[in-house]
Order: structure tokens, then sequence, then C-alpha cells
């Protein structure tokens, strides 16, 4: 089976397109949460995740939108954003939105993964480090944990005597690149498959993965998209003017 991997889009619907459109071949899509906040376009990426259909995960700005979380941890720019994003949604897309499941969600077609948005000891833990990931690499028997919420593509791999972490390297900053993972027997793995719509590794290209479960392979890949617009969208609606600019600088 081969997944597209998505995650943490947050409203930016031409980062969504362009992913899709540069997508190899796929059997399934999972949707690894965050799938509003911070863009323009809540309610258009709402309907074409939901035409994608797939595994979803909630990610902590799904709750925070659709009224299930406070906003107490939320700096007052991704506050701002999800009340305006809670007031823009379509009963239907709220409604929803609040009913997507909490990770780890599974699949019994590949009973050897799961999908988080943060972590599978808790939905919200940010995993950045290779000592952050130890734990729920190690706690739980199943050997793939796929996750999303760091926006920043990768992952980490242990056994009971070593772990490492792995970057995805590229050659451009403007063009359409992949790069592969060959995953290795007797390791547990944790994949992030980068940010669809806000990525924070310097990087701008919006970010998705395929895997590959026949081969046990992990393609990374970046893409460009229509920045101009999407930011436009930012501005247009009155968000605060960090969130377009940032796009640009992939942080």
């Amino acid at each position: 089976m081969r997944l597209l991997l998505l995650s943490d889009i947050h409203s930016n619907l031409e980062a969504l397109e362009a992913s899709l459109a540069a997508a190899p071949a796929y059997d399934r899509v999972v949707n690894l949460g965050d799938i509003v906040g911070y863009g323009g376009s809540p309610n258009e990426v709402i309907q074409r995740s939901r035409s994608l259909g797939g595994i979803f995960v909630r990610g902590n700005h799904d709750k925070a939108a659709s009224g299930l979380m406070e906003l107490t941890d939320f700096n007052p720019i991704a506050g701002l954003a999800a009340l305006w994003t809670r007031d823009q949604l379509t009963p239907e897309n709220l409604d929803w939105l609040r009913n997507l499941p909490q990770g780890p969600v599974h699949m019994e077609d590949l009973p050897e993964s799961q999908f988080v948005h943060g972590s599978p000891i808790d939905e919200d833990d940010y995993v950045v480090t290779a000592r952050d990931a130890l734990e729920p690499l190690l706690a739980f028997s199943v050997p793939l944990t796929f996750f999303g919420h760091t926006h920043l593509q990768g992952g980490f791999s242990a056994n009971a005597t070593s772990n490492d972490a792995f970057r995805p390297p590229y050659k451009t900053v403007g063009q359409a690149e992949s790069t592969d993972w060959q995953l290795k027997p007797g390791l547990h793995y944790l994949i992030n498959p980068g940010s669809v719509g806000q990525p924070r590794d310097g990087d701008w290209r919006a970010a998705f993965a395929i895997f590959d479960s026949e081969a046990q392979l992990v393609s990374f890949h970046r893409t460009p998209y229509d920045l101009k617009t999407a930011q436009e969208r930012i501005l247009a609606a009155q968000l605060p003017q960090r969130l377009a600019t940032r796009l640009a600088a992939g942080r």
C-alpha cells in the first residue's frame, strides 16, 4: 500500500493543491492534523481534505478552532487566527472538525503503523530532538508511528541499543524534489512528512511524504506553490501580517 502523508496544512489551500498535484501515485491519504489555523482558506481546505477521504487525526489547532480546547497555551497570533477561523467555519465544517479522532489512530490494513499528531504518548507533545523521540519510540510495540505538529520534515529511529535522527537533504530552494529513506527491520520509527502549509525548517516549499509499505520506503517531497496568493489571502482576511511573511522564510 502507498500512503500519501499530509500534515499541518493550516488553511493553506495553494500549498495543499500543489502537493496533491506533485504527489506520485498513492492508494490512501493520511492527514495527521492541523488542517486549519494560521492561513486564510479554512473552509476550502476542509472541503478539499474531506473530498480526499482516508485517515484523519485531529491537531491542536483543529481543537482550538472548533472550541475543544482553551487558547491559553497559544501565542497571541496563533490565538487570533484560531478565533478568526472559528468565526469563518460553516456549521457543517465546524462539526466535522470537532469530531476528528484523537490519535493514535490505527489501520487494519497496516497493523504495524499508527498515526498521531504530536506523540503517541500525548497528542499535543512536540517531538523535535532525538531525546524527545526516545520514549515514544520505545514505549509502544507498534514499530511505525507517523506524526506531525513540529512542521519539521524527517524522522527518528531506535532500538534497544541506539537511536538516530534523519533530515532529508535537498539541493535546491525552488524546485520540486524528493528524498528516500529506506526503513530497516528491527528498528522503531517516528516519521514526520513535514508541514504542507507552514514549514518551519527554513524551506518555504510545501512538504509531504509517501510511504510504500511493501518496499518499506518513505519518500519525502518538497514542492513550490503559489506563495503570493496564499499570503494575499491571509492579508485580505486581516490576519496578522506575520502569518503571511513567515511563509516565505519557511519559519
